[in-house]
């Protein structure tokens, strides 16, 4: 989802009502209601964030990856069936290692 769908609203800090000398009741039930009303401001803020912007990763094959050409470099996915786990190899099947790889524009690479 992108942002012009489902904008991410940064809540302004809280004015926060000055304290009395002595308690009064007034002023608490007031300065309660104002971080009510920020803290539901982050929890919403927060919730957009949990909803709409978790990453989900299709895991592949190396031999399903689709071209690192075209995917651009950057790209990021998994694959299953690597050879290879060491850091920034080009990636190669007939393994059993679930490892995360990253397209450098012209490679798969392990990382």
């Amino acid at each position: 989802m992108t942002l012009a769908q489902q904008p991410i609203i940064n809540p302004p800090v809280p004015n926060l009502p000055l304290g009395t000398e002595a308690y009064e009741r007034r002023y608490q039930d007031q300065f309660a209601n104002v971080l009510r009303l920020y803290f539901n401001q982050l929890n919403n803020a927060l919730n957009v964030i949990i909803n709409n912007y978790t990453v989900g990763t299709t895991v592949y094959t190396v031999a399903t990856l689709p071209s690192a050409v075209t995917s651009g470099a950057g790209t990021r996915t998994f694959v299953s069936d690597s050879s290879v786990t060491t850091f920034n190899t080009t990636v190669a099947s007939g393994g059993a290692n679930t490892v995360p790889v990253f397209s450098n524009g012209t490679n798969w690479k392990v990382g």
